[in-house]
């Protein structure tokens, strides 16, 4: 994408634009904005997860014995930023349910605007796993980029960063502290205002999928 890393990809999908415009509508209701994280999720896991590792099995069909391909390894980690992250879980796990969950908590400094980290916990051996860590918005980009330092320090290698929504000063943060981390964005919203909130962007995610205030 023009401006941005080669490892950043915007899916101009239909029904994930369609998803998405009505996630931003403020009468959109908190169960019904949960399906839809999901939904998008699962959608956006499709081609996130379009590079996984094959391997060759025989198996035998109601007419022949065959080969045919399987995921190699099941090596899969998604890690949620809490708690917003929470949200996109199951609709990536539903594509590989084999996947191992881990977390880590961060929560915005309301004057500072910067991430402060008060819990994680990952896989074992992270290592191993590619590693998928979801959150819905990439505002500033410093929760993802600290999320991801994190994994980095435990010896995670392979890690893609998954979001519905993004500015476009937090992708280029993030691409700029982790260029070897594949982005995925469902879509690229206008800028930051002067309380770091996206816009148009959708509100308060995390709010909004577990209906508090």
């Amino acid at each position: 994408m023009d401006g941005f890393s080669e490892n950043v990809y915007v899916l101009d999908h239909p029904l994930i634009t369609h998803k998405i415009s009505i996630l931003r509508d403020k009468r959109t209701g908190t169960n019904e904005f949960r399906q839809l994280v999901e939904e998008i999720a699962m959608l956006m896991g499709f081609v996130a997860l379009s590079d996984l590792p094959m391997k060759s099995v025989e198996v035998e069909t109601p007419i022949e014995k065959t080969e045919t391909r399987v995921i190699a390894g099941r090596k899969l980690a998604v890690v949620p930023i809490l708690r917003a992250g929470l949200g996109m879980v199951s609709g990536l796990t539903a594509l590989v349910p084999s996947a191992k969950i881990g977390h880590i908590g961060l929560y915005r400094d309301e004057k500072t605007h910067k991430p402060v980290e008060y819990f994680c916990k990952l896989p074992n051996p992270i290592e191993e796993r590619t590693i998928v860590v979801c959150d819905p918005m990439l505002a500033t980009g410093g929760s993802g980029i600290d999320a991801i330092t994190q994994i980095k320090r435990h010896g995670g290698r392979k890690i893609k960063f998954v979001c519905i929504i993004a500015a476009p000063e937090g992708i280029k943060a993030l691409s700029l502290a982790h260029p070897d981390v594949q982005i995925y964005v469902g879509n690229l919203d206008r800028c930051l205002n002067e309380n770091a909130y996206i816009c148009p962007g959708l509100g308060d995610a995390g709010d909004r999928i577990f209906g508090t205030k």
